[in-house]
């Protein structure tokens, strides 16, 4: 039997093309050759499927403290993210679940059926302080499998009965199914949301990011929004050297025209296991690039992969990051973008949600 490993394989639809252990398990696996690959890699084999198990959450929001991040209070309804986009700086958290950073992250889904429980018990807490919550800060809180469990949407029911302010964050045109609830919140000053959008290039987004929202269809989203008086920010995120940094102004150009207001930028980062995901990516999908591209990538972080210090893993270093720092404060003068961390929503509309009463509400 042959000891060599059988090589990795672009899956149509995934972003990740292995499932390599986590960082956390005890139990390695290794693949081998046994005379029957041919048969395991043949293109008549079942593609991986997603698979979403239900979780109980005892609780649902998340605080931060990072300095580079400019909210302090996040809610992510499910863990891993069907969207499949292989930069995903979020992927490395799978393995807290003992699950591959790879294809389990976008094919083994958790989604947390009780979050609208939750999080109304944890807004009804007396010590509770109000502060903007952000809705996919991790993962996509539209990804797919949000049209069968609906979790983004019962979280913005109970933040829009709460009167309670929060910010979106992604990738999908689904947002505009929650029109009825978004709209309101606007006209009080309640919510915004952000469309991450890093490139007009159809082809590549499809393999970046394969089951996220079409370029063109997140621009499309982004008027339909502003039209509804719903504040929309464009985040051109992330921005990978020699692959997507040319589009940077034309994003910025189609966001502004479409109504974006504000607009914000970060830069490729590669934590732990997303190191090698990233490599394996360019070496099937743009091996004539990849060296080039991961040249760039540790110019940027001090000669590494990834730098994770705080004062620079969202931006980069050197003289590269300085580039795309000047061009995209050109564009934003250009178009008029405000930044996104200068966002205000209001927070004093808040009113904590009442425990239901057998006796109902007098008042």
């Amino acid at each position: 039997m042959s000891d060599i490993p059988l090589p990795p394989q672009a899956h149509k639809g995934r972003g990740a093309a292995s499932n390599p252990q986590g960082r956390f398990e005890s139990i390695r696996h290794h693949a081998e050759d046994d005379g029957w690959q041919s048969l395991l890699l043949d293109e008549q084999a079942p593609r991986p499927r997603t698979e979403v198990t239900e979780e109980r959450a005892r609780s649902v929001i998340t605080r931060n403290d990072s300095p580079d991040i400019h909210f302090n209070q996040a809610l992510n309804p499910y863990r891993g993210c069907e969207h499949g986009c292989i930069y995903c700086f979020a992927r490395p958290s799978h393995s807290y679940l003992n699950l591959s950073p790879g294809l389990d992250f976008e094919t083994k889904l958790r989604a947390k059926s009780n979050l609208a429980e939750v999080l109304r018990h944890e807004l009804a807490r007396p010590g509770y302080t109000v502060s903007p919550i952000n809705i996919g800060s991790n993962t996509d809180p539209y990804q797919p499998i949000e049209r069968r469990w609906k979790l983004t949407r019962a979280a913005l029911e109970v933040l829009a009965e709460c009167h309670h302010p929060c910010t979106i964050v992604t990738k999908n045109a689904m947002v505009e199914r929650d029109l009825d609830i978004l709209a309101p919140m606007a006209r009080e000053g309640l919510v915004q949301v952000f469309f991450s959008v890093n490139s007009l290039d159809n082809q590549l987004a499809a393999k970046l990011e394969p089951r996220a929202s079409a370029p063109h269809r997140r621009i499309k989203a982004i008027r339909t929004l502003a039209e509804a008086g719903v504040p929309v920010g464009v985040l051109v995120a992330p921005i990978i050297p020699a692959l997507n940094d040319r589009d940077m102004e034309a994003v910025l150009a189609q966001a502004a025209d479409a109504g974006a207001r504000c607009a914000g930028y970060t830069t490729l980062r590669l934590p732990y296991e997303l190191k090698a995901l990233f490599r394996e990516w360019l070496a099937l999908h743009v091996p004539q690039r990849a060296d080039h591209v991961m040249s760039l990538v540790q110019q940027m972080n001090g000669g590494r992969d990834y730098d994770s210090d705080f004062t620079t893993r969202m931006r980069g270093q050197g003289v590269f990051a300085e580039l795309i720092r000047r061009r995209f404060d050109v564009a934003c003068r250009k178009h008029g973008f405000g930044r996104a961390r200068e966002l205000r929503l209001d927070t004093t509309k808040f009113t904590p949600p009442r425990k239901p009463s057998p006796q109902g509400q007098l008042f």
